[in-house]
């Protein structure tokens, strides 16, 4: 639970920023994050990195 409060706290200082500094490249700051999580949870698990991968996105 506490990841998904940090991600919607990442994502409102995001937009926050967003309409302060006028920068739209300041939105692409949560998919970052959310892509290093992701990275970082398939890293995680005890199998090499790239049979992870290849399993995780073989699941249909």
């Amino acid at each position: 639970m506490w990841i998904l409060i940090a991600f919607w706290i990442v994502v409102a200082l995001s937009i926050f920023a967003t309409v302060k500094y006028r920068k739209p490249q300041l939105l692409t700051v949560p998919l970052f994050a959310m892509a290093i999580f992701m990275v970082v949870q398939i890293a995680m698990v005890p199998m090499p990195f790239w049979d992870t991968v290849r399993f995780v996105f073989s699941l249909r």
